[in-house]
Parts: structure tokens; C-alpha cells; sequence
């Protein structure tokens, strides 16, 4: 039982230490405190996917009285339980593969970050003009300005551990 508890403890322990990295990135004041803006993102490199109603239903739950900001107090409980619980469940790699592959019509292994845009900003739940920034910045080839689908795979999926 000691044993048990001690595994669990070792768990959430690393957890946090994921949490906290990932927060950390958006905490440009070193203060603690994010821009509820950035929750998405932070939740999504922990390798999480919820929906925009998700989203924005977790923020209403860790948002510092609606002023727009999130201090690590409340995400990291708020964020622990939604990773331990698998809450908002990682995208298997073969599914992101897959769903490149439709898009990628000429089968070229790549697509263009003009038609990527198009995608993400006209279908589904879509991307605004800077979260598209943000992402081409990661993602594209800037000589070529496409995006090799297949090398950044592992960059939107997430090894839960588990």
C-alpha cells in the first residue's frame, strides 16, 4: 500500500512538473499568471484536445475573477486533474496522419502553408490569424514555406505515459 502511494505521488509529482514547464512558457511577467488566451495552447502542448466549448468551460473554471488572466494556483489542480483523469484524450498519431494525408491530395508528403491556412481558418473549428501565425512559425519549412507533415507528427501527438 506505502508502495502504491509513493507510485502515485512519483505521478503526479512529474505532472506537475510537466504542467508547470508548459505554463512557464507564457508566463512572460515570471509572475505566475498567463493570458487566458494562451490556455488553449498550453493545455494542447500537454497533449490534451479538448473542444473550443471545453476550452472555454475550463477557463471560465481557472480564470482569476474574468480578468482575463490564469495564475498557476488554479491551473495546476485544474490541469492535473484533467491529465490524470485523461479528460481531453491525445489524437493517435495514425488518425493526424491520416487526416494529413486527405489533405495532401498530390500525395507530395508536404503541404503549402497557403492551403494549410485555408484548412485550418475555413473548417471545423477554426484557427484565428494568430493562432495560424503561431503555428506556421512552428511548423513550416521557412525556405520553402510548406510543412512537412510527417516530421512534426510527434510534435501533435503526446506520449501520455500510460
Amino acid at each position: 500500500m506505502a508502495e502504491n502511494k509513493q507510485s502515485a505521488e512519483v505521478v503526479v509529482s512529474d505532472v506537475h512538473k510537466k504542467i508547470r514547464a508548459a505554463f512557464e512558457v507564457f508566463d512572460y511577467e515570471l509572475n505566475n499568471t498567463v493570458d487566458a488566451r494562451e490556455i488553449s495552447t498550453i493545455i494542447c502542448s500537454l497533449g490534451c484536445f479538448p473542444s473550443q466549448a471545453d476550452i472555454h468551460d475550463f477557463i471560465a473554471e481557472v480564470e482569476e475573477d474574468q480578468t482575463g488572466y490564469v495564475h498557476l494556483d488554479k491551473f495546476l489542480p485544474a490541469m492535473t486533474k484533467v491529465l490524470l483523469e485523461n479528460k481531453f484524450p491525445p489524437i493517435p498519431e495514425d488518425r493526424v496522419l491520416q487526416a494529413f494525408e486527405v489533405l495532401d491530395k498530390d500525395n507530395k508528403g508536404y503541404l503549402e502553408a497557403e492551403e494549410l491556412t485555408k484548412y485550418l481558418t475555413q473548417e471545423g473549428e477554426v484557427f484565428n490569424q494568430k493562432e495560424m501565425d503561431e503555428m506556421l512559425f512552428a511548423f513550416s519549412d521557412p525556405e520553402k514555406n510548406v510543412i512537412h507533415y510527417k516530421d512534426l507528427i510527434c510534435q501533435l501527438t503526446f506520449d501520455t505515459g500510460q
